[in-house]
């Protein structure tokens, strides 16, 4: 009977425990593809990136703002690859909007 107990003791510790790796794997997978799409985005418009938090930022906004983009012209590409392109073209989008309000404002 002690056995039983002490084996689902060790069973829970394990679930919970492959719980947390598995967690900690969903989060840094969006944060790489960020990073790589911040990246890609930087070495299009200026030649090198913007850092690892600046890379991971411009990503995150270029994937929201590529995805909005595309869902409202009706283009939805699936898969990573398709994911990754409309964070490009969402993250080009945004360096542009953003220089130009920066420029304007320097105009004035």
């Amino acid at each position: 009977m002690v056995e039983l107990i002490i084996l689902l003791i060790l069973a829970v510790v394990v679930v919970t425990a492959v719980s947390a790796v598995l967690g900690i794997v969903k989060l840094i997978i969006p944060i790489l593809m960020w990073m790589f799409i911040g990246y890609v985005a930087g070495q299009l418009l200026r030649g090198k990136g913007y850092g690892p938090i600046g890379d991971v930022l411009l990503g995150l906004g270029g994937g929201i703002v590529g995805g909005l983009l595309l869902g409202i012209l009706g283009m939805n590409f699936g898969g990573i690859l398709g994911t990754v392109v409309a964070g490009v073209l969402g993250a080009v989008l945004l360096v542009f909007a953003v220089r130009l309000v920066h420029n304007e404002n320097f105009a004035r």
